[in-house]
């Protein structure tokens, strides 16, 4: 099963959108945009820089659990990822977004 981006409006009037992988699993979420055309041109830059591992900022919590961001090419975060336990998980959810993002559907509910 192919990875889907899932758009939706928050409690605050935001919009956000997740990109799932085909287990269903969110492996990346956006911040907050004031509109639905925002989220989706948010989408379209994940699309473009998920297969450019320049991209992908790798990052440690003060926690000590990994994660990581994906930036567009102007530097500006365009979505973080979940904690993960150890560096080969994150690694493991950088591998995943990359695979799936390029070529995952919108699902705009």
């Amino acid at each position: 099963m192919a990875g889907k981006f899932e758009l939706f409006t928050a409690k605050n009037g935001k919009t956000h959108f997740h990109l799932k992988a085909g287990n269903g699993e969110v492996i990346l979420a956006s911040q907050g945009y004031a509109s639905r055309s925002g989220a989706r041109n948010g989408i379209e830059s994940v699309r473009k820089n998920a297969g450019d591992a320049k991209r992908f900022e790798k990052k440690t919590a003060k926690n000590g659990k990994h994660y990581f961001v994906l930036k567009a090419r102007n530097s500006q975060v365009i979505g973080n990822s979940e904690m993960y336990e150890t560096e080969r998980a994150r690694d493991n959810g950088i591998a995943s977004v990359s695979k799936n993002a390029p070529g995952a559907k919108l699902a705009d509910g």
